[in-house]
């Protein structure tokens, strides 16, 4: 019986360091994370919201924590005051998210008592041309319940005049006010209504919820 042996092949380093690699379960679970990561590129971006501008005017600063908990929620690039913006180019943006607090009661214009008074003629004059708007408004519902958030309607009515999809209708239930000019023909609030004075325990609840709803409207 004659016994052939078997000629010894002497691999490149290369050869026999990529095996190694590619065999070792550490290597294996880089190997799934860069394949995974060139198919998302392949596929394009994740979708995010950084294309959605978020605007806001205050006067004691509680509608600005709110749109920074919004920008939690939803994903956002930083919440600005629409003082500080041309609003010329809101028609940039993918959609906008936009919030007010009422201080002129009872008033039939300029309700917020902010720098929204002083831009929302000329946002009425832009063509968002069916962009989605969303709008939240803040109030005093046991104090001022008769005037519930109505400056959120003056927001919401101008950024409808200029085009715009307005979405975010919130139901207006589990409130304590009493009136509001912020509510639609359905009974639904034209937007977010939140009461940082007497149920700011369920602010970041609702906006949760509310942020959830936008996704299926639009944004």
């Amino acid at each position: 019986m004659v016994c052939i042996a078997k000629a010894s092949v002497t691999k490149p380093l290369w050869a026999r360091t990529l095996r190694s690699e590619v065999l070792s379960p550490t290597s294996r679970r880089s190997f799934r994370g860069f394949t995974a990561r060139r198919i998302l590129r392949t596929r394009g971006p994740t979708p995010s919201y950084a294309q959605v501008g978020l605007f806001f005017s205050t006067s004691t600063g509680k509608t600005e924590d709110v749109a920074s908990i919004i920008k939690e929620k939803m994903g956002t690039a930083d919440a600005k005051d629409i003082s500080d913006v041309d609003v010329s180019t809101l028609v940039d943006y993918d959609g906008l998210v936009v919030g007010a607090p009422t201080w002129n009661t009872g008033a039939d214009s300029e309700r917020s008592g902010t720098g929204w008074d002083d831009v929302l003629s000329d946002i009425s004059g832009l063509d968002l041309n069916g962009k989605p708007v969303a709008v939240f408004g803040l109030g005093d519902s046991v104090s001022y319940g008769e005037y519930f958030c109505d400056a959120m309607e003056e927001v919401y009515r101008h950024f409808k005049n200029a085009g715009a999809k307005m979405v975010g209708h919130w139901p207006a239930d589990d409130y304590q006010h009493e009136d509001s000019k912020s509510l639609l023909d359905d009974g639904k609030f034209c937007g977010l209504a939140l009461d940082e004075d007497n149920e700011d325990d369920k602010t970041e609840g609702r906006v949760a919820a509310w942020v959830e709803q936008l996704k299926g409207e639009g944004f």
